[in-house]
């Protein structure tokens, strides 16, 4: 409880420091897009994301106020303003209105360690972070306010104050005071269990405890406690509090490791390296707690990569960079301990200000309503008016005549033209209230209910649940269930969301021999064992072409067509004993350092390895030498820390068919070829970079020099010595095939030295290393000249492993006519990779657009390019002929429907785009962001790398803006959120990232594959559901409401209500409520394995078609001509009606017991009608309404005596009863019956054709074989252009740090070797793992 107050007080502390703070003036870049009449994106995005753009990696840096290549926005010159939230409380918007002119300008930040006060009279911003929308303070007028933006509530509001004044209203006011109260109440408790789980979260991430140096002792603080200038020590494995500067670590040379998974979804470790003046302090907390000196940075800005600051010390200025600066969000590894002084807290925090705001979504559906309420209203008001003006005309006609039987109201002047204006004035306001029902307040009731339920179906959905994890789907908000049905863009990150960011050795072609493949020995196929563990062979096929510009697809064209013939059939292999015995994987156990998880299923490599085949051996030798992997002895036990998966990778198959790496030093690699250890003198490591695509090692042995190199195919074999043609024919054969399978490819070769050669190329390459002028062209001279007229060896092929069922997820997507967008922080080539791996590029496309200019112009003129080439290619195609996505045998495909059942080829093979981030920040700017989307929504498929997180909001918002479509973004790490939380709809997969994508989501999901059942099922059907809710639900209140509105006609429009008041208070509520929620809850056109079967089913959702502004007016229109007749159909049997003894039937509670009852029977006949799926409730819920009805009838006139107490009894015992209410029936559904089967015999949709299939297959089950039945298309990997898989995932090596010996330990310590506390010693630590750093290409020894 104590723990809570003080994090609520700290919480007020926030809100008030906040308003406090000093902001920043807005940069100039954001007052021109201000001035630009263009819409934009929202201000907190804007401001966040165009404050200049970080690069990542060490690419080049764009700033957003220049336009020359490597240029930055001055970050810590440049003041700039910070954005209130895009959901302020009223109380702090006009809290920061009244008080803008108090604020001051804040241009840099200055720190003062371990001085609190010198830092607390700046009022920075304390270490409590909050990611939720409310507080116990704000929150009910805050909800209130949000709620009441709904135009129904707000009508609802002023029709309740209407009903307040007696001498207008009919009605009493308890009809809406309490379904307004009970809308409000179930919202606004939703809205807070939502919240709480914020709150929850937030409490959990403040109350981590942290080691704060507090005068001059280590004490033990919460995160949320801690503040800007606080000293704090860190340990391996735990996250960092806060942004701080690092003083020193437990490594040597001051450096520590730190992994940046929750900022950029990176799993490689980066390197950080303190002061060289600080870093002698060690863990010497005595000179920690007195080091007093002055920080001057940047203030707080979203650039991850980027950080200028300088600190001031012993009168000398030390500059500080993002080299020195530690992240929150990032975990310490690979280190024991560290100290940092805190720069930035909070919400200043790099990570918290790259994490968006908290929005308030609305669905589609919504707004929609929202319009057609204000219509409505418009509606009501006119016919009120209408009905004002006739009674007027009637009192001052023939009212004034007839006040001996009719007395005016005291308050009505006597005169009759003044008394007839005031009585027509009054009888405005209660037309109001008695026609109000046409937008009753049930019906928001209904939608939240039915939401709320839906939201229950998708969490109780086993097949929606990982079984390896257990973890269910779950949705997060019950508001936005059928917007998941009318997604047109979907946006997903690509590591831990499309991958699983596990790199695995595949195959292989060594000496012109592929290894890797299984082949049937019975049928001679390929075979592939896929993610569930099971065999599957693999049809051959033909190389696919590019088709030409003018060709087009034939019409007879199936989506089977479009996207490919099935390529895979399961093998069953438990009734065959032998089979399975033949594709066991190898067995490696013999080898002491082999790994249980590295399986290997092709034994012929391992027989040649046995067989001591040179090729083979040369082939794992050289992977097992050339990198720049560490390894570890962890307990006895080898571990590898390597810059990238793909790294790790190679070596782990070097090691597990027996050539272990085994150590390094500066100077030497240790290897264990075949259990005999092998040392090597590391001469020279040619570094690898983007450039180059390829590194190099150049080691001696006995003697010999052998240069061993790596790299893509397209770079070795440009550097291949001559006379090798035939290798290298068959070779490129095999990348061909590796590539086509989509694996990633390298090249591998080696070139003996001639001792003397290596002896005057070190000398000049040390020469052009140190040269000040053209180091990098001199360098690259030295290269190209040592490493040529190489020997190819072979090829590698490894696998970035998907995420299960990713490309059959996208394949039926795409299908479905949704567009998917990889937005990744990952480099160029790797997401192409991943790209033709998931089937988002193919070899069908007619290009691939890549977009990678560093400058304005240079954008421009890419994006103009490729824009007149896509123009060319369209107009040159001929027009396309519809193509029917199913074909069935019952059925032609000349009767489809045209608004959701043909699908227009697109032309060709379409276009892909592929955009780098520094490209990206250009082609977002207002002067060129229509030109790019004009682009990109012309190809069928967007790549945007090396994106920031808050890059990724803003693409998605220019599609929000432009094409007002239905977003979704779907990721798993913290660097999504910001998208996540700008889409309309955001969902996290819960990796091993962590929680922060999936707490700011509004549906979460444990794999990727996992959407396509969210969206095309539980999507599809609850928008299918809402929009078949919503027409009957308008049609069923336009037929009650406007039987007042005919009866006006015959009462002198005095605003006399046709129906009982009881009926009207409960029509709505317990006559028709029950029937219309089944409805809505459990309707489905078809099952959901013919919703997955066939995508082009959740095409209406795309369109809006169920519901729009023209399925209104049917419904409406539908309501009026139902009331008409069941208005006058009655009133005609009735007029002058006599019962059998002669007594008149012809009195107002009669007649209007009849309508009511009559009503009540149609628009159940009429739901019957509506329901395609019929459950026990719909059962019970549509009959049990009937029944209620006349119980409820009865109870209440006879029970507790109400005004019509007899009518229905009596107008029941006649026989025109009946025969009224059968004429009336007939004549309303018969023309209903005819037109809809009409449109399914003649134009049929897909969703009918379909639940045709559906009923015919569930009839011929016993007689339908399985090849008989259509399936989806299979999505496996389809073959790939000639290209590159070039296998590294970094930027650069580390290559520096090995051969310069910072990275390493001393092998044999001196006795007490130990300096301030720091271990300089091997260490054993159970949790170290792959280290990345920074270093330049080359590397001397």
């Amino acid at each position: 409880m104590v723990d809570d107050f003080e994090l609520e007080i700290l919480e007020l502390e926030e809100e008030q420091a906040r308003r406090r703070r000093r902001s920043r003036v807005v940069s100039s870049f954001r007052r021109d897009v201000s001035r630009s009449s263009k819409p934009r994106p929202t201000p907190a995005l804007l401001d966040h994301v165009m404050e200049g753009w970080a690069t990542k990696g060490g690419d080049a840096g764009v700033g957003v106020g220049g336009g020359e290549k490597g240029k930055r926005a001055p970050t810590a010159k440049a003041p700039t303003k910070k954005s209130p939230p895009l959901h302020s409380s009223i109380y702090e918007t006009l809290n920061n209105l009244f008080n803008a002119s108090t604020r001051e300008i804040e241009t840099e930040r200055r720190i003062k360690p371990n001085n609190p006060e010198f830092n607390a009279q700046f009022n920075y911003a304390k270490n409590y972070i909050k990611t939720s929308k409310y507080t116990l303070l704000n929150f009910i007028p805050y909800n209130l306010f949000e709620q009441f933006q709904r135009l129904a509530n707000f009508y609802f509001l002023c029709l309740l104050v209407l009903q307040l004044i007696p001498v207008i209203s009919s009605l009493t006011p308890v009809t809406t005071a309490v379904p307004l109260i009970g809308v409000l109440m179930v919202t606004g408790i939703k809205d807070a269990y939502d919240d709480f789980q914020r709150h929850r979260s937030d409490n959990q991430v403040n109350r981590r405890k942290s080691n704060v140096l507090r005068n001059g002792h280590l004490a033990e603080e919460m995160w949320s406690k801690v503040e800007v200038g606080d000293v704090i020590r860190m340990e391996n494995n735990q996250f960092v509090a806060a942004d701080v500067l690092l003083l020193s670590t437990s490594e040597p040379n001051g450096l520590c490791y730190i992994e940046t998974s929750e900022l950029d979804g990176e799993t490689n470790l980066k390197s950080k390296q303190c002061l060289p003046e600080t870093e002698e302090f060690g863990q010497d907390v005595g000179q920690i707690g007195s080091f007093q000196a002055e920080i001057r940075c940047e203030p707080p800005n979203n650039q991850l990569n980027k950080f200028d600051g300088t600190l001031y010390w012993d009168n000398q200025a030390h500059p500080l960079d993002n080299d020195k600066i530690l992240l929150r969000g990032c975990i310490l590894r690979n280190t024991q301990w560290c100290y940092g002084v805190v720069i930035f807290a909070g919400r200043d925090t790099k990570l918290m200000m790259n994490s968006g705001k908290t929005k308030f979504k609305r669905t589609s559906i919504d707004r929609l309503l929202n319009f057609i309420i204000l219509g409505i209203v418009f509606f009501l008001l006119s016919m009120c008016l209408f009905c004002t003006v006739a009674c007027g005309i009637w009192e001052t006609l023939t009212g004034q005549h007839f006040r001996i039987y009719l007395p005016w109201d005291s308050l009505v002047p006597p005169e009759p033209a003044g008394g007839a204006a005031v009585i027509a004035l009054l009888v405005f306001f209660s037309y109001a209230i008695v026609l109000n029902t046409v937008v009753p307040i049930s019906l928001y009731v209904s939608v939240e209910v039915i939401r709320l339920c839906q939201s229950f179906l998708i969490n109780w959905d086993v097949a929606l649940c990982y079984a390896p994890t257990g973890v269910h789907a779950k949705a997060r908000t019950t508001t936005l269930n059928e917007e998941l049905g009318q997604i047109e863009y979907v946006f997903s990150d690509k590591t831990g969301t499309l991958t699983q960011n596990i790199m695995t050795f595949n195959k292989c072609s060594i000496a012109g021999r592929s290894f890797g493949d299984i082949i049937d020995p019975r049928t001679g196929e390929s075979l592939e064992i896929n993610e569930s563990g099971t065999w599957v062979r693999k049809k051959s096929k033909k190389s696919s072409s590019k088709r030409n510009a003018n060709l087009r697809t034939p019409p007879e064209a199936t989506v089977d067509n479009l996207i490919g013939p099935l390529d895979e059939t399961e093998v069953n292999l438990l009734s065959d004993e032998e089979f399975r015995q033949y594709t066991r994987s190898v067995d490696l156990s013999h080898n002491p350092y082999h790994e249980s998880s590295f399986k290997f299923y092709d034994h012929a490599l391992a027989d040649a390895l046995d067989a001591s085949d040179p090729s083979c051996e040369l082939f794992f030798r050289l992977l097992a030498l050339c990198h720049t992997v560490m390894s570890e002895d962890n307990n006895g036990k080898l571990e590898y820390q390597a810059q990238s998966p793909d790294e790790a990778a190679l070596v782990s198959a070097a090691r597990n068919f027996g050539f272990v790496f085994l150590s390094r030093t500066p100077n030497s690699i240790t290897i264990s070829a075949k259990e005999n250890e092998e040392v090597y003198e590391l001469l020279c490591i040619l570094d690898f970079n983007n450039v180059r695509k390829r590194m190099s090692v150049i080691l001696k042995r006995d003697g010999k020099i052998r240069l061993y190199c790596k790299g893509a195919d397209s770079i070795i074999y440009e550097r291949l010595k001559d006379g090798q043609e035939s290798l290298k024919y068959h070779t490129q054969e095999h990348l061909n095939k590796f590539a086509g399978e989509g694996l990633r490819t390298l090249c591998l070769a080696y070139k003996d030295l001639d001792g003397e050669y290596f002896q005057n190329w070190k000398a000049r390459h040390h020469e052009a290393a140190i040269s000040l002028d053209r180091r990098e062209e001199k360098l690259d001279a030295i290269y190209e000249e040592i490493e040529k007229d190489l020997i190819l060896l072979g090829a590698t092929a490894i696998e970035d492993k998907l995420q299960d069922g990713v490309p059959q997820t996208i394949a039926n997507l795409a299908v479905a006519g949704i567009k998917i967008w990889v937005l990744t922080g990952d480099k160029q080539e790797t997401a192409i990779n991943i790209g033709y791996s998931c089937q988002l590029l193919t070899d069908d496309m007619l290009d691939i657009f890549i977009i990678d200019a560093h400058t304005a112009s240079e954008v421009e003129d890419q994006l103009k390019k490729y824009r007149e080439e896509i123009r060319n290619v369209n107009a040159t195609s001929q027009p396309q002929t519809n193509l029917s996505v199913v074909t069935f045998s019952i059925y032609s495909d000349e009767g489809v429907g045209q608004d959701t059942l043909s699908d227009a080829g697109e032309p060709n093979g379409g276009f892909a785009l592929v955009i780098n981030g520094h490209s990206l920040v250009w082609a977002l700017s207002p002067k060129f962001e229509q030109l790019f989307l004009e682009v990109a929504s012309q190809c069928k498929s967007v790549i945007c790398c090396r994106v920031t997180p808050l890059q990724k909001a803003l693409v998605v918002d220019l599609v929000k803006r432009y094409k007002k479509a239905v977003t979704l973004a779907v990721g798993d790490g913290a660097n999504d959120v910001s998208m996540i939380k700008t889409a309309h709809i955001g969902v996290g997969i819960s990796g091993q990232e962590g929680l922060q994508a999936v707490l700011a989501s509004d549906y979460s999901v444990a794999q990727f594959r996992f959407l396509e059942r969210l969206l095309l099922v539980h999507g599809r059907w609850s928008y299918y559901r809402m929009c078949k809710f919503l027409r009957y639900f308008f049609y069923k209140n336009f037929a009650f409401t406007l039987c007042h509105f005919w009866f006006a006609f015959f009462v002198a429009f005095s605003a006399q209500t046709l129906f009982d008041p009881m009926f009207i208070s409960v029509y709505n509520l317990f006559y028709t409520s029950m029937p219309v929620l089944a409805l809505g809850i459990f309707e489905q056109d078809v099952n959901a394995v013919n919703s997955i079967k066939f995508p082009r089913l959740y095409a209406p959702g795309l369109s809006n078609a169920l519901f729009n502004k023209r399925e209104f007016f049917r419904s409406a229109l539908h309501g009026f001509l139902t009331s008409c007749v069941l208005f006058f159909i009655p009133f005609g049997a009735y007029y002058n009606g006599m019962d059998q003894d002669g007594r008149s039937m012809a009195d107002q509670q009669t007649f209007g017991s009849v309508v009511a009852t009559i009503l009540v029977i149609v628009v159940t006949v009429q739901i019957c009608l509506d329901t395609s799926y019929w459950t026990v409730f719909n059962h019970i819920t549509i009959w049990g309404s009937l029944v209620f009805y006349f119980l409820l009838q009865y109870f209440y006139n006879f029970v507790i005596g109400g005004e019509y107490v007899g009518a229905l009894a009596k107008a029941m015992g006649e026989p025109m009863f009946y025969f009224t209410s059968l004429l009336t029936i007939v004549v309303l559904m018969l023309p209903v019956m005819a037109w809809r089967f009409y449109w399914v015999d003649v134009h049929p949709t897909l969703s009918d054709k379909v639940r045709f299939k559906q009923r015919h297959d569930a009839k011929m089950a016993s007689k339908r074989s399985d090849h008989d039945m259509l399936r989806t298309p299979s999505a496996r990997r389809s073959r790939r252009s000639i290209r590159s898989g070039y296998a590294f995932a970094h930027q650069e090596g580390f290559g520096r740090l090995i051969t310069s010996g910072k990275i390493m330990r001393p092998r044999n310590p001196k006795p007490g070797a130990m300096s301030n506390g720091r271990t300089s010693n091997l260490r054993p630590d159970a949790n170290r793992v792959s280290v990345v750093a920074p270093a330049p290409s080359t590397v001397e020894v």
